[in-house]
């Protein structure tokens, strides 16, 4: 066997150049194992790292978050129009009933239905096509949206139109219309323009929930503030009146009279009567307050409009129906803890 002697300088050599395509061996392993995970398929082990995911239709634009309803001109709104190096064809203006505005040397131009920006450049065209002017710059700014308010109906002290510019938020809103009325619910329903779902929100007394529901309004949205229910207790209870039900379950006598804070000394229970309206008018109905109260018959569930009469045992002549529904119709409202 013939044997190969390498000289120190050899051997070293020789010892470099395995290192080098070892190196060489090792960056290609390590370069191939570092591809694009979306390029591999292969899930990448960092979970720092997350894949892109696929795109379905390359020309196609994300959607764009949907942004309010742009305000435009309407009929009644009050503008500012300034014709840039014409004061004489600038002015105030009201929109007109049928939705344009009258500029000299151009006349009438129809405006309702655009906006602020659409306006200029329908009046900028005007003013060119007539030769009025040749380098036309307009600007309009809409000082009140009188066509673009939030109507406000239902158990306010004012109920009617609120003109606003912008956004407003609900507690705003109800305020600027005097508040809700002593017969008011709790409940308010809010219906957005060109939309028919509605949203409802519930009033509290706690300050937290209260800034929860404040929500924001847009011109256009109406507020209706509807009507609670109101059980009348009259005749010989401590506190008589009307008391606005805002409960989603069911009232029964015995919590109303609680509520009126009871009989008198002087009242006759046992002779009690409920009055219920119908189609057909008043239905009067015997109650014995006095086994109620005893729990010795079972309660009896109150409606809408009911009028409970504890009569008095120093009068021998009760009220009739009639004189019953008058009072009721006179007497304070109260907001029932229920």
């Amino acid at each position: 066997m013939t044997r190969i002697q390498l000289s120190s300088p050899g051997l070293f050599s020789l010892i470099i150049f395995l290192g080098i395509l070892g190196w060489h061996h090792a960056a290609c392993a390590q370069n191939s194992s570092a591809q694009s995970p979306i390029q591999s398929g292969v899930t990448p082990a960092d979970p720092s790292i997350v894949a892109a995911p696929p795109i379905e239709n390359p020309g196609e634009k994300p959607p764009s978050p949907s942004t309010p309803a742009p305000l435009v001109i309407g009929p009644g709104d009050e503008l500012e129009v300034a014709v840039y190096g014409a004061p004489d064809l600038s002015g105030h203006m009201r929109v007109s009933a049928g939705g344009s505005i009258s500029i000299p040397l151009i006349g009438y131009v129809h405006i309702a239905g655009l906006t602020s920006s659409e306006a200029e450049a329908s009046i900028e065209a005007q003013l060119r096509q007539k030769s009025v002017v040749n380098d036309p710059q307009v600007t309009v700014y809409v000082k009140e949206y009188g066509s673009s308010g939030i109507s406000v109906a239902g158990e306010v002290a004012k109920p009617g139109f609120q003109s606003v510019l912008g956004p407003h938020r609900l507690l705003d809103v109800l305020q600027a219309a005097g508040g809700p009325t002593d017969r008011a619910s709790n409940k308010v329903v809010i219906g957005h323009r060109g939309e028919k779902d509605v949203t409802t929100v519930y009033l509290s007394k706690d300050p937290a929930e209260m800034a929860a529901i404040n929500i924001e309004l847009q011109p256009g949205d109406t507020v209706v503030v509807p009507r609670a229910g109101i059980v009348y207790v009259l005749g010989e209870v401590t506190r008589p009146g009307g008391y606005v039900m805002n409960a989603t379950g069911g009232i029964t006598v015995l919590q109303i009279v609680a509520v009126a804070g009871g009989t008198t000394h002087v009242a006759k229970p046992g002779k009690t009567r409920l009055l219920r309206k119908t189609a057909n008018g008043f239905q009067e109905e015997q109650i014995n307050l006095k086994k109620l109260l005893r729990g010795q018959i079972r309660d009896v569930s109150v409606r809408d409009e009911d009028i409970l009469y504890v009569p008095s045992s120093l009068v021998k002549e009760a009220l009739n129906a009639g004189a019953l529904v008058g009072t009721a119709a006179s007497t304070a409202i109260y907001r029932a803890p229920f």
